[in-house]
């Protein structure tokens, strides 16, 4: 029985009627039930039922419908306990009525069709693949109309168009049984052809396709702004008035059909997904009294708005370097560059998210990000790791530096800003998440003479000649610096600002209170911030060209089904962590009914990415080391985490094994392989492998020159621009010696330009991060995002209504 289910599935993914089955037999049963279930699980340690929470559990019938078995499960759940840990707990308990109810049913759907928003003219598919004992059946629905001809597991609607708008719904038969599918939405947007133009190469990803526009109107008059996006799964909205949300404002269109004047303001809209958020323009809505005279024309308005900042594009590299070959390793800048990822693509930010590289790396990736920079464009260096800051000239240490490391081993941040200056854009932002203390194996002063522009905004995460820190923790957690940068990213203030209340929240932080504090250098004069609007310039063609090979790093290759001899049929996925991380699952879609074990796993990989078998096809995201995406990954898979892609020089290669055994062969075991090529995924398109350039960094990095003579301004500090530097250097807490160690702060003695690791027994750091290091599911993650609860609830009822009229 056991073999027929998904061992590896968390219980708390049981369906409801499962769980209600289950509860019923273990509430009634005295010496077979829930608290024998409970004393049986105690005993492992994996899952830690205590004695308090079996007393938990039984105020549970105190409850008009509680249920002492219900929050035991949910208990267990929420620590771990698998399907396949659940079978084997039930069977030491011999309760065979559970055992029973645990069986799956003769009809299972396997893959529910998502909710949708795309662009007319585009291909809809709506997937639904289910499995039974008999062959199934599929008839598609639109709202309570069956679609015709829909008896595919697919529904392909090409090319689709605006009618096609609306929710679907599948219903599966086999036999006599039969069940629905989940409702996917699909959002049909009308946009000109050019805005769509590059929305293949971001399929799966938020793109924000109409802005709203600012208007002028009368008291009475009907006030409407839109805007829209496109992605899977569909995207939700909240309008925001004056930076506060405004009630019920959940839909692309918000109208008021007889605005006030207490309606008008400046109005945007938060897009948001279960992995991604991002914000439209802000627009001005101006509402005239009806009485008024000579209130002015629209044209008038419009044309006397103020010209806003915008920059011509956005641009973003990310660096993150943990693990040193002769410096201590650390933890805390993976979270960090993954945390900032997600929070500058909202800000439509195109973002390069890179660990771990060496120097030609580091120097390649940095060539690639300044093609991509031209007049007026917003460009943003973030990097966290080991570095040290000499004369004023901040230097990033790749993971293949010697020890001792120097000037020739590093990339200095000035050197960067210099050429980046070249290219005119409209802002540079650098975000130093590392120490900037004194290289004494170093005496090179190089002179990097800067141009004299208002456009420059350090951020450094310590003070110069000061360490930085990072939060301890048993699992992954960030460091100091972007514990409070993410809570203040998003808002809409200029960037010295937003920085300057970093500066204020770290300050009264007590684990790092007089140990660390945020530097800010600045030559802006001009109210610039990350949430300004990108309106292309006159360059907009070749930027777009430019953009192309920027794009290609966040290119996945498909999702694939692989049908093999056997009859067994294996879904192989793919997602990225950062840009050169790549995870790959494996998923049985369907298996012959003779085959009593089936399992897919991948294997022999490029040597250049030094894939640890020890870590690859585990049953969870957190065996392999995907903690970070673990809870936006497809479940009951096999999952492995390939890193470094960066290092791969040929096309990737790899092998699918098919193992399985049949009823009739118990003992035996028969493999299938298939060789499959998915060519150079995410930033090993790139190449950043190969020789550095000549008319690279490197150039700039060797111009002697003196940093105390930077013309660039500060204002409120020096005549010149002193960038900062910090470096990550952390162990693992429990190896320290706590008599060389303060009570807050845990410092590495060793190494040039040293992290020091705080600890935080309190809650004073949010608790990212469950007791097993991954980051904690929120509730409803896997729910499908539709424009308001209400609209299913009513479509639902509908729909059943409409079935039980036909069957009359």
């Amino acid at each position: 029985m056991s073999d027929s289910l998904d061992r590896s599935a968390r219980i708390n993914l049981l369906k409801e009627p499962v769980v209600k089955k289950l509860c019923e037999v273990l509430d009634k049963s005295s010496n077979k039930g829930w608290r024998k279930l409970g004393e049986i699980v105690g005993n492992d340690r994996r899952f830690r039922v205590s004695s308090a929470d079996m007393e938990l559990c039984s105020l549970e019938v105190l409850e008009l419908e509680g249920s002492p078995s219900r929050m035991l499960l949910k208990l267990m759940g929420e620590r771990g306990c698998t399907t396949g840990h659940l079978v084997d707990y039930l069977q030491m308990l011999g309760n065979s009525e559970v055992l029973q109810g645990l069986k799956p049913s003769a009809l299972q759907i396997l893959i529910q069709p998502q909710s949708v928003a795309l662009i007319s003219g585009h291909n809809l598919r709506l997937s639904c693949h289910a499995v039974g004992k008999s062959p199934v059946q599929y008839q598609w629905f639109k709202t309570k109309e069956e679609v015709p001809n829909s008896f595919s597991s697919d529904l392909v609607i090409s090319p689709v168009h605006l009618r096609d708008a609306g929710f679907y719904i599948c219903r599966v038969n086999c036999g006599d049984t039969f069940e629905f599918s989940q409702w996917a939405q699909v959002d049909v947007l009308n946009v000109p052809v050019s805005c769509g133009q590059s929305y293949h190469s971001l399929e799966g990803r938020l793109k924000l396709v109409i802005q709203p526009q600012s208007q002028r109107m009368h008291v009475g008059e009907t006030l409407q702004v839109e805007c829209g996006a496109v992605g899977r799964p569909i995207p939700r909205y909240q309008w925001h008035r004056n930076g506060v949300p405004v009630p019920n404002a959940t839909k692309r269109k918000h109208m008021i059909p007889h605005s006030m004047q207490d309606h008008h303001g400046r109005y945007r809209c938060e897009i948001s997904s279960s992995t991604e958020r991002m914000w439209t323009n802000e627009v001005d809505v101006v509402i005239d009294d009806v009485y008024a005279i000579g209130g002015g024309s629209s044209e008038y308005f419009l044309n006397n708005v103020p010209e806003q900042l915008h920059a011509t594009d956005k641009v973003a590299l990310l660096i993150g370097n943990l693990s040193y070959q002769n410096h201590p390793q650390l933890k805390a800048p993976m979270v960090d560059v993954y945390d900032l990822t997600n929070l500058l693509r909202q800000l439509n930010f195109q973002v390069v998210s890179l660990l771990d590289l060496t120097e030609s790396e580091m120097r390649n990736a940095v060539d690639e990000f300044l093609l991509l920079l031209h007049k007026g464009v917003y460009g943003l260096l973030y990097y966290a790791g080991h570095g040290y800051e000499n004369y004023g000239n901040s230097f990033m240490v790749p993971v293949d530096a010697p020890n001792p490391y120097r000037s020739a081993n590093c990339l200095c941040v000035q050197s960067i800003l210099k050429l980046m200056q070249e290219k005119e854009t409209g802002l540079n932002v650098f975000l130093l998440d590392m120490c900037r203390k004194r290289n004494i194996h170093d005496d090179s002063a190089p002179n990097i003479v800067l141009r004299v522009t208002a456009n420059i905004v350090f951020g450094y995460a310590t003070c110069q000649d000061a360490e930085a820190f990072e939060l301890s923790s048993s699992g992954f957690t960030n460091g100091v610096f972007v514990k409070f940068l993410k809570k203040r990213l998003l808002d809409d203030e200029k960037i010295t600002v937003l920085l300057d209340r970093v500066a204020e929240d770290m300050g009264q932080f007590d684990a790092t209170k007089g140990k660390q504090a945020l530097e800010i250098r600045s030559s802006l004069s001009e109210r610039r911030a990350l949430t300004d609007p990108i309106l292309p310039g006159d360059s907009v063609d070749l930027a777009h060209a430019r953009s192309l090979q920027w794009a290609k790093v966040h290119e996945l290759p498909e999702s694939m089904c692989l049908n093999f001899d056997c009859g067994a049929q294996i879904k192989l996925g793919f997602a990225a962590e950062f840009s050169n991380v790549l995870v790959m699952y494996t998923h049985i879609v369907k298996k012959p009914e003779d085959m009593s074990f089936c399992q897919a796993h991948v294997t022999d990989f490029s040597q250049d990415l030094d894939v640890d078998p020890k870590e690859m096809n585990r049953e969870t995201p957190e065996e392999t080391g995907i903690y970070l995406l673990s809870s936006n990954l497809p479940q009951h898979c096999l999952y492995t985490r390939v890193s470094s892609l960066q290092k791969l020089r040929e096309e990737l290669v790899f092998t699918v094994c098919l193992q399985g055994s049949f009823t009739a062969m118990e003992d035996e075991s028969v493999h299938w392989t298939k060789s499959i090529n998915i060519g150079k995924p995410l930033i090993a398109r790139l190449d950043l492998n190969r020789a550095v350039r000549r008319n690279s960094c490197l150039q700039t990095c060797l111009l002697a020159h003196s940093p105390s003579h930077s013309p660039c301004h500060s204002p409120g500090l020096e005549h010149h621009l002193h960038p900062h530097h910090r470096s990550h250097q952390t162990q693992d807490h429990n190896r320290l010696s706590p008599q060389h160690l303060s009570p807050d702060v845990y410092e590495h003695q060793g190494a040039v330009g040293g992290r020091v690791e705080s600890f935080d027994g309190q809650s004073r750091c949010e608790p990212a991060y469950d007791s097993v290091g991954g980051l904690s599911s929120s509730p409803g993650g896997l729910s499908i995002p539709i424009e308001t609860t209400d609209d299913i609830n009513e479509l639902q009822t509908v729909f059943i209504n409409s079935l039980q009229l036909q069957q009359q």
